[in-house]
């Protein structure tokens, strides 16, 4: 449900909006005006560009406040350039941009929430190369820039890999949430290796507490929060190329280090002592309701894996960075794997060829471009050269941080899957393994569901 990006109103509605240009629309920020912002690059960017009397057009899955946000960040460019900007957000996204492409009357750019529908468009021809002077300019602008360039290369028409979208606004799942006066009342400190963090959680059972709230209910899609889990201990087990043969099936998903990464997963979560409500509960608590025990007193727990969106759920008036905290989920000091950040992201592409399109990827490079999202909400980057003290809040902050720390990033892989897989079986696989079965048995099911659907 959380994996899969959820909207209101479809393309077809006809509903879109113009951004326009200075003259139409008030800046949230007036330019020149705040020490936050790399306003030069705005300056460069517009002296630059001269798009008047052009039009950009922008088709994208955000609707509501999300829809709000991007269409602020737009005004930025329609300003620097003078183009007309039209906007238009769909809850069918996925499907609308194929029927778009196939009918040949796309907008000039798509924001792709799944990089396996972008690679797909690319391979019948309906994307257009960003050229390797932009791949190179991400992998020297952004943190593990390789990583960048790889979710967003494809190969085309023609079998040649090539960089086909930009990757703008990233989400973070590697984090642990934590109450501070938890762990502060009972002399605990945060931990930097994942051995650190096994012994903190031996260490909070021998205190007589209980170390984690897991819960996978979340209907239909019970079991994906464990998704998330192996796919962590993936990226801190096995290198960055293990996980990527892993989540294509070059590898089988029976493989020893796949079957390695759950137990992983279920040293955590098997273990009676370690878990609210012992193991049993892990499949029948709601993912929703499970991070509430952070906030009992006395705690029912004092640990939380879960993605950033978290804090939803958290009780009404929860201050972050006072009430609730979070720190990087740790890799392996022992494994020399480097600090691998697991999370998910739009990719913006060319599926309308134009002047006002490669320009407008160009404005995808300014740090004005991710700083005026920053510092409203709801937008973390790699992007190397924004200040960060443009998050609009210390949490924002710190999850923008862990990605500029990052070594390698990777994007959620049961997303990446077929669906068969990525929300079918490893999701029912995970439910039936924290109820007891072998992590074998569950990952030679999974094997099994993909051989079914070559």
């Amino acid at each position: 449900m959380m994996k899969r990006r959820l909207a209101l109103l479809t393309l077809a509605s006809g509903l879109a909006l113009t951004v326009g240009t200075a003259a139409a629309q008030d800046l949230m920020f007036p330019v020149g005006e705040d020490s936050r912002f790399s306003w030069q690059s705005y300056e460069d960017f517009a002296a630059a560009n001269d798009l008047s009397g052009q039009t950009l057009t922008v088709f994208g899955p955000w609707l509501g406040p999300d829809e709000a946000l991007v269409e602020s960040m737009l005004a930025y460019f329609s300003a620097a350039t003078g183009a007309t900007v039209d906007y238009a957000g769909s809850d069918s996204f996925e499907q609308q941009i194929v029927i778009d492409t196939q009918a040949g009357s796309p907008s000039n750019i798509a924001v792709f929430p799944q990089p396996g529908l972008a690679a797909d468009l690319a391979s019948k021809g309906d994307l257009t190369p960003l050229g390797g002077d932009t791949a190179q300019w991400m992998v020297d602008n952004y943190a593990a820039g390789q990583s960048w360039v790889d979710l967003s290369s494809y190969a085309g028409p023609d079998g040649e890999t090539a960089l086909y979208a930009f990757p703008y606004k990233a989400d973070v799942k590697s984090l642990v949430w934590y109450v501070p006066e938890n762990f502060e009342d009972a002399g605990y400190e945060v931990p930097e290796t994942m051995e650190d963090l096994k012994a903190l959680t031996e260490q909070i059972v021998a205190d007589g507490g209980t170390p984690w709230c897991i819960g996978l209910g979340s209907g239909a899609a019970t079991g994906w929060p464990a998704t998330d889990w192996v796919e962590d201990m993936m990226l801190r087990t096995q290198p960055p190329e293990v996980y990527d043969q892993w989540v294509t099936n070059e590898i089988p998903f029976d493989d020893p280090r796949i079957i390695g990464a759950i137990e992983e997963f279920g040293w955590f979560a098997r273990n009676d002592d370690f878990v609210d409500g012992g193991a049993a509960a892990v499949a029948s608590t709601d993912f929703r309701d499970s991070p509430k025990g952070l906030f009992a007193s006395p705690p029912a727990c004092y640990m939380h894996h879960q993605a950033s969106f978290i804090p939803s759920f958290f009780p009404e008036g929860t201050e972050l960075g006072v009430d609730a905290d979070f720190f990087y989920f740790p890799a392996y000091a022992d494994k020399d794997l480097g600090k691998p950040v697991l999370g998910a992201g739009t990719l913006f592409a060319i599926t309308d060829d134009s002047d006002a399109a490669r320009v407008f990827i160009e404005w995808l490079k300014t740090p004005i471009a991710h700083e005026v999202w920053m510092a409203q909400s709801g937008l973390l980057t790699a992007h190397l050269g924004v200040n960060t003290e443009a998050y609009a809040n210390e949490p924002l902050k710190k999850q923008g941080e862990i990605l500029l720390n990052a070594t390698t990033f990777r994007f959620d892989g049961s997303d990446l899957m077929p669906g068969a897989i990525g929300a079918g079986s490893f999701w029912t696989g995970m439910v039936d393994y924290v109820g007891g079965a072998s992590a074998e048995d569950v990952a030679k099911a999974s094997q099994a569901a993909w051989d079914a659907i070559k």
